[in-house]
């Protein structure tokens, strides 16, 4: 797999969670734009937050304030930072990657994706 998305769980609202992305060391993903995107039953998929190659994070209104996307120095491993978490966070979340230096906002646009991680928040 290209991408692994971890740390997924249950938490209560107001709570914490991380979650990792690892990438295979096969793809140059250091050139690549990042992303992380969720999906709720019975909703579409969304973009949660992206960073380009530059470092310029961006994240959907929902998130902002409380979400944080970040990568380690080797850009080998995304993480997203999930703090005062809400019952509207339950999803399942995805690690996506574009091979556009700058985000697309077409999800069509994201070359490799991940199998997912499940959120649930509970209040």
């Amino acid at each position: 797999a290209q991408l692994v998305e971890s740390g997924g769980g249950s938490v209560q609202a107001g709570g914490s969670l991380r979650l990792s992305c690892a990438t295979s060391e096969f793809t140059e993903f250091s050139t690549y734009c990042m992303g992380w995107f969720r999906k709720a039953p019975g909703k579409e998929r969304e973009r949660v937050a992206t960073i380009n190659v530059k470092g310029m994070p961006t994240y959907a209104d929902s998130v902002k304030g409380r979400f944080t996307i970040s990568q380690d120095n080797a850009k080998t491993t995304l993480y997203l930072q999930m703090n005062t978490l809400k019952p509207e966070d339950t999803a399942t979340y995805y690690c996506a990657a574009s091979a556009w230096p700058q985000c697309p906002i077409s999800q069509g646009d994201y070359h490799y994706w991940g199998q997912g991680t499940q959120v649930t928040v509970s209040s």
